[in-house]
């Protein structure tokens, strides 16, 4: 196959790729490679039929190519099915550095998808026939394994059945790709409950809570109070050794009220007060 050269403007990016395209540092390196040298590595595209090209592989060298105000830029263009279009993004991105869980997650499942039926990937992309998968999940067929065994292929493509903000969080490393994965299983109500008991504990759960709470959703269990309890268990615990000073506690009551009193009312201060944080964090939204 020759390397053509064609016009930026009649390259368009792929509409369902699933790789971020970022003016990072790795971006700026990009775009001073690309002014020193040019594109070493030629884009692939494919026709779509208008005289024009859709980008399969090259999206950030297309980008900076943009940012550089380049005329044409080299490519290798060939006719591709929309299947062997995904295949061939998804095989030219997946082990490139610094890819997000979310990013993960989407280019497995796309891949998946179109695996899902028996048939033979092109040379483009591959070295290997694909066999029917039948509703099961094989990493050799999914991919050209390298580090991501079958289990974390799976793993990666249950992140896909989290709400958004869960998963934003998972991608800046606020909760981990295990316990979220235990979290996709709950429907989407209940994961906006764990948002926002997220959100007024300032904490995400770890993994044997995350099991706790997907085992009392299958046992018809989980509704909002239990996953306070589940995210405060912890907390509970330690507060077995916390003993508040006389003197911070006596400002809040009459002289003479029992302990038994005063642990009624600090209770349902707390109540209160975890239900204006849900609602403060709710309208912040």
């Amino acid at each position: 196959m020759e390397i053509q050269y064609i016009e930026l403007s009649k390259l368009h990016p792929y509409e369902g790729n699933p790789f971020r395209v970022a003016d990072d540092d790795q971006m700026k390196m990009l775009i001073d490679s690309i002014k020193a040298t040019g594109v070493i590595e030629p884009l692939i595209v494919r026709p779509n039929g208008s005289g024009e090209y859709e980008i399969i592989s090259g999206h950030r060298r297309y980008y900076a190519c943009r940012k550089l105000n380049c005329d044409r830029v080299p490519v290798y263009s060939y006719d591709m099915s929309d299947r062997e279009a995904v295949i061939t993004l998804i095989d030219s991105n997946l082990y490139r550095d610094g890819l997000l869980p979310s990013e993960k997650a989407r280019a497995y499942k796309m891949k998946y998808d179109v695996l899902k039926h028996q048939g033979q990937r092109t040379d483009l992309t591959s070295r290997q026939i694909v066999g029917k998968l039948n509703g099961e999940l094989s990493s050799s067929q999914i991919l050209n394994i390298r580090d991501d065994n079958e289990r974390t292929i799976q793993r990666y493509i249950r992140l896909n059945y989290l709400i958004p903000e869960l998963l934003r969080l998972v991608d800046e490393r606020k909760m981990g790709v295990t316990p979220a994965v235990e979290i996709s299983y709950l429907p989407e109500k209940l994961q906006r409950e764990l948002l926002e008991t997220i959100e007024s504990e300032q904490a995400t759960p770890s993994l044997s809570q995350a099991k706790k709470m997907k085992i009392a959703y299958e046992n018809g269990e989980l509704d909002m109070d239990r996953i306070l309890e589940i995210m405060t268990e912890s907390k509970r615990e330690g507060f077995n050794t916390l003993k508040l000073p006389p003197e911070i506690i006596g400002k809040y009551f009459r002289p003479g009220t029992t302990p038994k009193r005063m642990q009624e009312v600090i209770e349902v201060a707390l109540q209160l007060y975890i239900r204006q944080q849900r609602i403060k964090n709710r309208d912040a939204r």
